[in-house]
Protein backbone atom coordinates (compact mmCIF):
# COMPACT_ATOMS: atom_id res chain seq x y z
CA UNK A 1 0.00 0.00 0.00
CA UNK A 2 3.18 2.37 0.07
CA UNK A 3 2.71 3.04 -3.73
CA UNK A 4 -0.62 4.29 -5.17
CA UNK A 5 -2.12 1.45 -7.81
CA UNK A 6 -6.23 1.34 -8.86
CA UNK A 7 -7.82 -0.59 -11.64
CA UNK A 8 -8.83 1.65 -14.18
CA UNK A 9 -12.14 1.47 -14.07
CA UNK A 10 -12.39 3.08 -10.65
CA UNK A 11 -12.61 6.34 -10.67
CA UNK A 12 -12.29 7.79 -7.44
CA UNK A 13 -10.05 5.23 -6.09
CA UNK A 14 -6.94 4.93 -4.38
CA UNK A 15 -4.87 6.28 -7.01
CA UNK A 16 -7.20 9.75 -6.70
CA UNK A 17 -7.41 9.84 -3.08
CA UNK A 18 -3.77 9.43 -2.36
CA UNK A 19 -2.86 12.42 -4.92
CA UNK A 20 -5.29 14.30 -3.38
CA UNK A 21 -4.15 13.70 0.32
CA UNK A 22 -0.72 14.85 -1.36
CA UNK A 23 -1.89 17.75 -2.44
CA UNK A 24 -3.37 18.94 0.71
CA UNK A 25 -1.17 17.68 3.58
CA UNK A 26 3.01 18.39 3.55
CA UNK A 27 3.05 16.63 7.29
CA UNK A 28 5.04 13.77 7.05
CA UNK A 29 3.42 12.52 10.18
CA UNK A 30 0.07 13.06 9.35
CA UNK A 31 0.58 11.21 5.68
CA UNK A 32 1.94 8.34 7.47
CA UNK A 33 -1.40 8.12 9.75
CA UNK A 34 -3.03 8.23 6.72
CA UNK A 35 -1.28 5.30 5.41
CA UNK A 36 -1.93 3.74 9.13
CA UNK A 37 -5.45 4.55 9.14
CA UNK A 38 -5.75 3.15 5.45
CA UNK A 39 -4.10 0.12 6.55
CA UNK A 40 -6.72 -0.98 9.40
CA UNK A 41 -9.40 -0.02 6.99
CA UNK A 42 -8.50 -1.54 3.93
CA UNK A 43 -8.09 -5.05 6.32
CA UNK A 44 -11.34 -4.30 7.54
CA UNK A 45 -12.59 -4.19 3.92
CA UNK A 46 -10.70 -7.69 3.51
CA UNK A 47 -12.50 -9.33 5.81
CA UNK A 48 -15.88 -7.87 5.02
CA UNK A 49 -15.50 -8.70 1.28
CA UNK A 50 -14.48 -12.18 2.47
CA UNK A 51 -17.52 -12.39 4.90
CA UNK A 52 -19.94 -11.34 1.18
CA UNK A 53 -18.41 -13.60 -0.54
CA UNK A 54 -17.02 -11.09 -3.06
CA UNK A 55 -14.64 -11.82 -5.36
CA UNK A 56 -12.93 -10.38 -8.73
CA UNK A 57 -13.43 -6.66 -9.76
CA UNK A 58 -16.47 -6.63 -7.24
CA UNK A 59 -13.70 -7.22 -4.40
CA UNK A 60 -11.07 -5.03 -5.64
CA UNK A 61 -13.90 -1.88 -5.91
CA UNK A 62 -14.59 -2.49 -2.28
CA UNK A 63 -11.36 -2.67 -1.19
CA UNK A 64 -10.25 0.61 -3.26
CA UNK A 65 -13.49 2.48 -1.73
CA UNK A 66 -12.23 1.46 1.85
CA UNK A 67 -8.52 2.48 0.92
CA UNK A 68 -10.20 6.06 -0.54
CA UNK A 69 -12.06 6.58 2.20
CA UNK A 70 -8.98 6.22 4.88
CA UNK A 71 -6.52 8.05 3.04
CA UNK A 72 -9.08 11.20 2.81
CA UNK A 73 -10.73 11.26 5.95
CA UNK A 74 -7.90 14.36 7.43
CA UNK A 75 -7.10 15.40 3.93
CA UNK A 76 -7.80 18.94 4.93
CA UNK A 77 -6.69 18.59 8.53
CA UNK A 78 -3.35 20.44 8.11
CA UNK A 79 -4.96 23.81 6.43
CA UNK A 80 -8.01 23.38 8.33
CA UNK A 81 -7.46 21.94 11.60
CA UNK A 82 -10.37 23.76 13.63
CA UNK A 83 -13.71 21.50 14.84
CA UNK A 84 -15.56 24.50 12.89
CA UNK A 85 -13.29 23.73 9.54
CA UNK A 86 -12.55 20.16 9.54
CA UNK A 87 -13.81 17.85 7.96
CA UNK A 88 -16.18 19.92 6.88
CA UNK A 89 -14.11 21.80 4.61
CA UNK A 90 -12.89 18.89 3.50
CA UNK A 91 -16.16 17.19 2.65
CA UNK A 92 -17.43 20.38 0.22
CA UNK A 93 -13.75 19.58 -1.55
CA UNK A 94 -14.84 16.13 -1.96
CA UNK A 95 -18.16 17.12 -2.90
CA UNK A 96 -17.70 19.23 -5.94
CA UNK A 97 -15.32 16.57 -7.07
CA UNK A 98 -17.98 14.21 -7.14
CA UNK A 99 -16.45 11.50 -4.66
CA UNK A 100 -19.44 9.17 -3.52
CA UNK A 101 -21.61 9.66 -1.25
CA UNK A 102 -20.65 6.83 0.77
CA UNK A 103 -17.18 7.79 1.19
CA UNK A 104 -18.06 11.23 1.99
CA UNK A 105 -20.60 9.94 4.88
CA UNK A 106 -18.54 7.72 6.48
CA UNK A 107 -15.95 10.76 6.63
CA UNK A 108 -18.49 12.85 8.06
CA UNK A 109 -19.12 10.43 10.94
CA UNK A 110 -15.67 9.84 11.97
CA UNK A 111 -16.04 13.04 13.44
CA UNK A 112 -18.35 12.47 16.54
CA UNK A 113 -18.92 16.39 16.71
CA UNK A 114 -20.27 16.68 13.18
CA UNK A 115 -23.46 14.61 14.68
CA UNK A 116 -24.08 12.23 11.45
CA UNK A 117 -24.57 8.19 12.25
CA UNK A 118 -22.55 5.77 11.09
CA UNK A 119 -24.65 3.45 9.43
CA UNK A 120 -22.46 1.74 7.26
CA UNK A 121 -19.51 -1.12 7.69
CA UNK A 122 -17.13 1.26 5.59
CA UNK A 123 -18.09 4.21 8.55
CA UNK A 124 -17.95 2.28 11.44
CA UNK A 125 -14.38 0.91 10.05
CA UNK A 126 -12.86 4.29 9.65
CA UNK A 127 -14.53 5.36 13.43
CA UNK A 128 -12.95 2.48 14.71
CA UNK A 129 -9.57 2.29 13.04
CA UNK A 130 -8.54 6.34 13.24
CA UNK A 131 -7.77 6.64 16.82
CA UNK A 132 -6.43 2.92 17.40
CA UNK A 133 -3.82 3.55 13.98
CA UNK A 134 -2.60 6.78 15.61
CA UNK A 135 -2.39 5.13 19.24
CA UNK A 136 -0.94 1.98 17.78
CA UNK A 137 1.74 3.96 16.17
CA UNK A 138 2.50 5.75 19.46
CA UNK A 139 3.11 2.87 21.24
CA UNK A 140 5.39 1.48 18.38
CA UNK A 141 7.75 4.54 18.78
CA UNK A 142 8.36 4.69 22.80
CA UNK A 143 9.45 0.93 21.92
CA UNK A 144 13.26 0.91 21.70
CA UNK A 145 13.00 -0.28 18.67
CA UNK A 146 10.61 2.04 17.21
CA UNK A 147 9.21 -0.51 15.36
CA UNK A 148 5.48 -2.00 15.31
CA UNK A 149 6.44 -5.34 15.47
CA UNK A 150 7.43 -5.10 19.26
CA UNK A 151 3.66 -3.75 19.89
CA UNK A 152 1.44 -6.40 21.69
CA UNK A 153 -1.88 -6.18 22.86
CA UNK A 154 -1.30 -6.46 26.35
CA UNK A 155 1.27 -3.01 26.38
CA UNK A 156 -1.67 -1.45 24.32
CA UNK A 157 -4.41 -1.98 26.49
CA UNK A 158 -2.12 -0.88 29.64
CA UNK A 159 -1.36 2.64 27.77
CA UNK A 160 -4.92 3.36 27.30
CA UNK A 161 -4.85 3.58 31.09
CA UNK A 162 -1.85 5.87 31.10
CA UNK A 163 -3.64 9.34 30.74
CA UNK A 164 -0.52 10.78 30.24
CA UNK A 165 0.61 8.54 27.28
CA UNK A 166 -0.41 10.03 23.82
CA UNK A 167 -2.94 12.22 25.54
CA UNK A 168 -4.11 13.29 22.09
CA UNK A 169 -6.13 10.01 21.66
CA UNK A 170 -9.51 9.82 22.63
CA UNK A 171 -9.61 6.40 24.01
CA UNK A 172 -13.19 6.25 24.12
CA UNK A 173 -13.73 6.38 20.57
CA UNK A 174 -11.41 3.33 20.49
CA UNK A 175 -13.22 1.25 22.68
CA UNK A 176 -16.95 2.86 20.89
CA UNK A 177 -15.45 2.00 17.41
CA UNK A 178 -14.44 -1.28 18.43
CA UNK A 179 -18.16 -2.01 19.80
CA UNK A 180 -19.66 -0.86 16.77
CA UNK A 181 -17.80 -2.85 14.42
CA UNK A 182 -19.35 -5.65 16.74
CA UNK A 183 -15.95 -7.16 17.66
CA UNK A 184 -14.09 -7.23 21.43
CA UNK A 185 -11.47 -4.66 21.90
CA UNK A 186 -8.45 -7.10 21.60
CA UNK A 187 -9.02 -8.78 18.95
CA UNK A 188 -9.73 -5.18 16.98
CA UNK A 189 -6.61 -4.26 18.06
CA UNK A 190 -4.37 -6.95 18.06
CA UNK A 191 -6.65 -7.10 13.98
CA UNK A 192 -4.86 -3.78 13.70
CA UNK A 193 -1.70 -4.11 14.76
CA UNK A 194 -1.38 -7.34 12.71
CA UNK A 195 -2.61 -4.39 9.57
CA UNK A 196 0.10 -2.18 10.08
CA UNK A 197 2.95 -4.77 10.59
CA UNK A 198 1.78 -6.11 6.90
CA UNK A 199 2.67 -2.35 5.99
CA UNK A 200 5.41 -1.30 8.60
CA UNK A 201 8.01 -0.15 5.84
CA UNK A 202 5.69 2.51 4.55
CA UNK A 203 4.46 3.57 7.97
CA UNK A 204 8.10 4.30 9.36
CA UNK A 205 7.48 1.46 12.08
CA UNK A 206 9.72 -1.11 10.38
CA UNK A 207 12.25 -0.22 13.31
CA UNK A 208 15.25 -2.71 13.67
CA UNK A 209 12.81 -6.12 13.35
CA UNK A 210 13.47 -8.62 10.83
Amino acid sequence: MSTPSSPANSSFGRERAWALLQEHTQSPSLLKHALAVESCVRACGEREADALGLVGDARAALLEKYSATALLHDFDYERHPSLEEHPFIGIAILTQQGWPEEIRTAILGHAEYSGVPRETHLAKALFACDELAGFLTACSLVKPTKSIHDVEVAGVRKKMKDKAFARGVNRDDIVKGAAELGVLLDDHIAFCIAAMQRNAEALGLRGTAE
